[in-house]
């Protein structure tokens, strides 16, 4: 009989081990279907007197997501905002509503005054004038000093994305992309890191990193091929997806397909919207007509694409603002005296019993 050495007893052991993925090394919560919505002005609407009614019923806003399927929320943060509402004690108050209810917590830090996204990236008026390595530092304290203020408060996010939209970097010009990606891989990984500071002895909040090119295969392998030579990890791919600016349904398929296939992650569609009156496609065919029942059917129709991601990689959608008074408003779930349009049904057959 042959005999087996102590080290051929424990190599399938060390093979098991290296097979483990190793972001990150403490727990984390579980990746469950995010059916989400971003309920970011939800709190300043209601207290201005906007009422949202389902079948003629008022209710609260939040109650009226919850009975249709929900379980996620998406909050975003401003960091000394002047004229919008998303400053840390509002954002903590939406979160401790939702959480009340059971809605799981996605972060989104815009580290910005005012609204991030590709098209400009300000830097917060109290970090003018900073190096790159101060900004660094800044972008790690400010991330654990506010997660930490969470956490107290008892609504530690289950889901964290440090920046938004950021095809383009963050905090211009120091992060800018393309010229400056080694500054731009800094300061996502000086909030990432800031994530875990500030999370005290819990569960370690998913990292999600969010671009905005849901169907554009090129630039999102343009854009990950390179984060991921940087070797900082995270857990999601996040992509907004609004058709007349980011494809067909078929080009968002063959990006999901694509995502799924080359980089093994979970992905979630952040921000989907749809308009139920006229506004994108007056002056050119829709994918849908601008209608309620037209946005229904958009909705319907992503959902359909997500769920079919490969190796069951597509992990959920977030509306893109549902509940909102305004201009906004037409790509909201409700219409201008505050009733709910069909497209709020449209998980009730994927959740209810």
């Amino acid at each position: 009989m042959k005999k087996v050495s102590k080290l051929q007893k424990i190599l399938p052991f060390i093979a098991l081990l290296l097979t483990i993925h190793l972001w990150p090394s403490v727990s984390v919560y579980a990746v469950d279907y995010a059916i989400g919505a971003d309920l970011s002005f939800l709190r300043q609407a209601e207290e201005r007197g906007t009422a949202f009614k389902d079948e003629g019923e008022t209710k609260s806003g939040l109650q009226i997501f919850k009975d249709h399927g929900y379980n996620w929320i998406r909050l975003r943060l401003f960091h000394t905002p002047t004229r919008l509402p998303n400053d840390l004690e509002y954002t903590i108050a939406l979160a401790r509503d939702a959480k009340k209810l059971g809605f799981k917590f996605l972060l989104n830090y815009h580290y910005s005054d005012t609204w991030a996204d590709p098209g400009k990236q300000f830097i917060p008026k109290a970090w003018e004038g900073k190096s790159h390595d101060e900004l660094v530092q800044a972008v790690f304290e400010y991330t654990r000093d506010t997660i930490i203020a969470f956490r107290d408060a008892g609504v530690l996010p289950d889901m964290v994305q440090p920046g938004n939209e950021i095809i383009h970097g963050m905090l211009w010009p120091d992060g800018k992309l393309t010229d400056n990606w080694d500054n731009f891989a800094e300061l996502m990984e000086a909030g990432i890191n800031g994530v875990d500071a500030g999370r005290g002895n819990a569960k370690h909040p998913l990292i999600m990193v969010h671009i905005d090119r849901g169907g554009d295969k090129k630039r999102t392998k343009a854009f990950f091929d390179k984060w991921h030579s940087y070797g900082v990890g995270y857990d999601i791919i996040g992509q907004s997806y609004y058709p007349w600016w980011h494809g067909s349904l078929l080009d968002l398929r063959e990006n999901l397909i694509f995502m799924a296939n080359e980089y093994k992650k979970d992905i979630i569609l952040v921000e989907v919207a749809y308009n139920w009156r006229p506004a994108e496609y007056r002056n050119k065919p829709a994918p849908f007509p601008e209608t309620p029942e037209g946005q229904r059917q958009f909705l319907d129709e992503v959902h359909r694409l997500v769920l079919s991601t490969p190796d069951n990689r597509g992990k959920g959608i977030f509306w893109w603002e549902p509940a909102v008074a305004g201009g906004l408003r037409r790509r909201g779930m409700f219409d201008d005296d505050g009733n709910a349009l069909p497209v709020i049904n449209v998980f009730d057959r994927f959740t209810r019993k």
